[in-house]
C-alpha cells in the first residue's frame, strides 16, 4: 500500500492571536507602506503604530478638537480683560490637551471599529485593522493617554478638573452611536465642543455663579456643535459606501439626497448662535460683525465648493475648513481681545479680583 503525504489544509480565516502573542509581520496587508514623510516618520519603527493610533499624521481632528477651547479662552479673556501671557499660557495647555486627548478618543474610536474597519477602504490599514498592533496593547496605550491627559488636567484650577472629567463618557460612547443612531456626529459634537465650557474656568471665571457668562458660554457650545456635525457630515460623506455595507450609521447616509441643505442649515444655526454668545458677554460690533461675516462666507463656500461625490474634495474641505472658519473666528476674537484691552488701559480700569490672586500667585475666593 502507498501512503500520500499531504500538507495540511491552509484556513482561509483570519487567525486568532491572542493579546499577548506579537503578530507577525507577514499579517500586514502588502500595499501598507510605513510613512516616509511627516514627523512620524523619524520615529523608531515600533513606535510607527501608536503614532498612528493617535493620529499624529493627520493633526486635522486636534485642531477641531482645539478651537472651541481657544474660542472660549479668547472670549474669557474679554470678558476678564486678562493680560497676554497668562492667555497664551491657558492655549497652549489646552493645544496638548487637545492632542492627547484627541488621540486618546481615536484610539478608543478605533478599539471598538477594530473588526469593521479592515472593510472600509479609508480605515483598513489603520495599526488594529492591519493587526500592527493587539487590542490589549492598544488598551494599554490608551490607559497612558488618559494618564496623560488627567495630568495634564491637574494643571489648571480645580473646576476646570469637575468641568472636564464629565466629557470623557461622551468620547467613549460615541463609537457606539454610529450603530444605533444615524445621528452619531451629534455625540461627536457634543463631545468635541465641550471646550467651550473650559475656558472661562480656566480664566477664572465660574460659569455657575456667573448667569451672562453661563449664557454666553451656552450658545458658544451650541454653536461648536453646530460646526462638528457640519464638517464631520462632510467627512462622512468618504466613506458613505463602505458604511452602508458594513452597517455604520450616520448623517450622510440619513440625508444624503439633502445634504446641501442640512449643511445651509447647520451653518445658519453655527453663525446665529456665536453672534448670541458675543451679544450675550456684550462683545463690541467689531467681534459680532467680523466673526458674522467670516464664519458665514467660509462656511458658504465649502458648502458651495465641496464635491461631495468625491472623498479627495470631502477630505480637503475638511482638512482646510479648520483653518478657514475656525481661523476666522479666532481672528476676530483675538481682535476684540485687543480691543478690550485696549479700551480697559484707556479707562484706567484694572482685572477683578481673582485675576490679580491669579496673576500675583495667590489663591482667589473662587477657587477656595
Amino acid at each position: 500500500m502507498v501512503y500520500k503525504i499531504t500538507k495540511p489544509k491552509q484556513s482561509h480565516h483570519a487567525p486568532v492571536f491572542t493579546t499577548s502573542q506579537t503578530l507577525p509581520s507577514a499579517r500586514k496587508p502588502r500595499d501598507y507602506r510605513p510613512p516616509e514623510a511627516g514627523l512620524i516618520s523619524f520615529l523608531p519603527a515600533s513606535w510607527i503604530p501608536y503614532a498612528e493610533l493617535a493620529r499624529l499624521d493627520k493633526p486635522a481632528g486636534t485642531y477641531y478638537l482645539f478651537f472651541p477651547c481657544l474660542f472660549s479662552t479668547l472670549m474669557a479673556a474679554s470678558y476678564t480683560h486678562t493680560p497676554p501671557v497668562a492667555v497664551l499660557e491657558t492655549c497652549a495647555l489646552f493645544f496638548t490637551g487637545a492632542l492627547i486627548m484627541r488621540g486618546a478618543g481615536c484610539t478608543i474610536n478605533d478599539l471598538w471599529d477594530r473588526n469593521l474597519d479592515p472593510h472600509v477602504a479609508r480605515t483598513r490599514l489603520r495599526p488594529l485593522a492591519r493587526q500592527a498592533l493587539t487590542p490589549f496593547r492598544a488598551l494599554t496605550f490608551t490607559g497612558f493617554q488618559l494618564l496623560a491627559g488627567l495630568g495634564l488636567l491637574l494643571q489648571f484650577p480645580t473646576p476646570c478638573l469637575y468641568y472636564g472629567i464629565p466629557s470623557l463618557v461622551l468620547v467613549a460612547t460615541y463609537p457606539l452611536a454610529k450603530r444605533i443612531t444615524h445621528y452619531p456626529q451629534l455625540v461627536l459634537g457634543l463631545a468635541f465642543s465641550w471646550g467651550a465650557f473650559m475656558g472661562f474656568p480656566a480664566l477664572g471665571v465660574d460659569p455657575i455663579s456667573d448667569p451672562t457668562a453661563f449664557k454666553g458660554i451656552v450658545a458658544l457650545y451650541g454653536s461648536c456643535v453646530s460646526w462638528t456635525v457640519l464638517y464631520d457630515m462632510v467627512y462622512a460623506h468618504m466613506d458613505i459606501k463602505d458604511d452602508a455595507k458594513v452597517g455604520i450609521k450616520s448623517i450622510a447616509l440619513r440625508h444624503e439626497k439633502e445634504t446641501k441643505a442640512v449643511l445651509s442649515g447647520l451653518a445658519i444655526v453655527q453663525t446665529t448662535l456665536l453672534f448670541t454668545a458675543g451679544a450675550l458677554l456684550h462683545a463690541s460690533p467689531l467681534f459680532l460683525v467680523s466673526t458674522s461675516v467670516s464664519t458665514a462666507g467660509t462656511l458658504g463656500l465649502m458648502i458651495w465648493k465641496v464635491r461631495l461625490k468625491h472623498a479627495s474634495s470631502c477630505w480637503w474641505w475638511f482638512k482646510y475648513g479648520a483653518w478657514f472658519t475656525g481661523g476666522g473666528i479666532s481672528l476676530g476674537l483675538l481682535a476684540e481681545y485687543v480691543y478690550q484691552r485696549d479700551r480697559n488701559d484707556r479707562q484706567g480700569e484694572v482685572p477683578t479680583s481673582a485675576w490679580r490672586a491669579l496673576i500675583y500667585g495667590h489663591r482667589p475666593p473662587l477657587f477656595s
